[in-house]
């Protein structure tokens, strides 16, 4: 009996442990991402966002900075499943104390930063108070203010594809930021004017990869209208056809990037970015949830999620650090309540 009682206060006391709640005191980094980490055995939606709390959490305490495939992303994602919780609370409050405070004294870091913000604060509003956020108003401000004649941005451009590799990564999260802030804002004369600045960078400047046109895609799904009917369809049919044998998307045929090192992409395996974004793009241009391909692509994700929660995608750039897991697992988890919540 008194083995059976240990036995249970052991059990209880680990399972208290696994269940604690993650905050910025307690975070400790996660693992590496790995293409060698094994798989799961079963999905689990609690284990993805817990690895998204993690990540983030830890990235915002460490690096004190906002990123987009990682912190970023982690706001667009987290209220697809629950703005509850300290974690979403506590890496908000940074994004805003980010945009209140440290812009006015010491100034963004850089443009992309600012547009990023603007779009991520007011999807992030949208999910979650449906009200525009006085720091999401100063950053849509501010965002509109770096928009340059042509009506593009200058982004970051490190190499890092798919978001800062080119100016036109920023046409689609500038059009997001509009589109999605609630409370009418896109009807608003500054939003108008700038998004009709988008359309005409877009008559000279189409976008280069079928990513970013699923990027306009979904920013379309807000009203923006920057997609005309023929290009819409194309892209939909193209995203279709790129679905690989096993159902997933591979991440490395969104685009033409070339990896820093020469060595060739993996164009014929399917990972957690290239899956989870295109299903969540094509459920936001209105292709049903019970879509055989959709489905198809969702059964992939479940079966290929790993044991600490997140999917593993392998770098465009070079094998280091391998980022782009965190986007790819925020995507997946979005792809799959995009599918399934009701």
């Amino acid at each position: 009996m008194r083995i059976l009682s240990l036995t249970l206060t052991l059990v209880f006391v680990s399972y208290s442990f696994a269940a604690e709640e993650l905050t910025l005191d307690n975070v400790t980094a996660p693992a590496a991402n790995s293409a060698d980490e094994p798989l799961a055995t079963e999905f689990s939606l609690d284990n993805a966002t817990r690895f998204l709390d993690q990540a983030s959490l830890d990235w915002t305490k460490s690096r004190k900075c906002f990123t987009c495939h990682t912190n970023f992303s982690y706001l667009i994602s987290r209220p697809t499943v629950s703005a509850k919780g300290t974690a979403h609370q506590q890496i908000r409050e940074a994004l805003e104390e980010m945009v209140e405070k440290r812009w006015e004294t010491d100034g963004p870091r850089w443009g992309a930063e600012v547009v990023m913000s603007a779009a991520v604060l007011a999807m992030n509003d949208a999910a979650t108070s449906g009200k525009l956020h006085a720091a999401t108003r100063k950053a849509l401000d501010r965002m509109w203010t770096l928009q340059r004649e042509d009506g593009g941005f200058d982004w970051l451009k490190c190499g890092w594809p798919p978001m800062e590799s080119d100016d036109d990564y920023g046409i689609a999260i500038a059009a997001l930021a509009a589109g999605a802030a609630p409370e009418g804002y896109g009807k608003s004369e500054a939003a108008r004017a700038g998004v009709q600045k988008l359309r005409d960078y877009l008559k000279e400047n189409p976008p280069p990869t079928i990513h970013h046109t699923a990027m306009l895609m979904w920013a379309d799904s807000y009203g923006t209208e920057l997609l005309a009917t023929a290009q819409r369809e194309a892209a939909l049919d193209r995203l279709l056809a790129l679905q690989q044998p096993d159902g997933g998307w591979s991440f490395a045929t969104l685009g033409d990037w070339k990896r820093s090192d020469g060595s060739e992409q993996d164009t014929n395996v399917s990972d957690g970015y290239g899956t989870g974004f295109v299903v969540f793009v094509l459920r936001r241009a209105g292709i049903a949830a019970d879509d055989v391909r959709l489905q198809k692509g969702v059964s992939w994700l479940k079966q290929h999620q790993r044991e600490s929660g997140r999917w593993y995608s392998r770098s465009l750039n070079k094998d280091s650090k391998h980022f782009i897991s965190h986007a790819g697992t925020a995507f997946a988890v979005m792809a799959i309540q995009a599918c399934e919540a009701e």
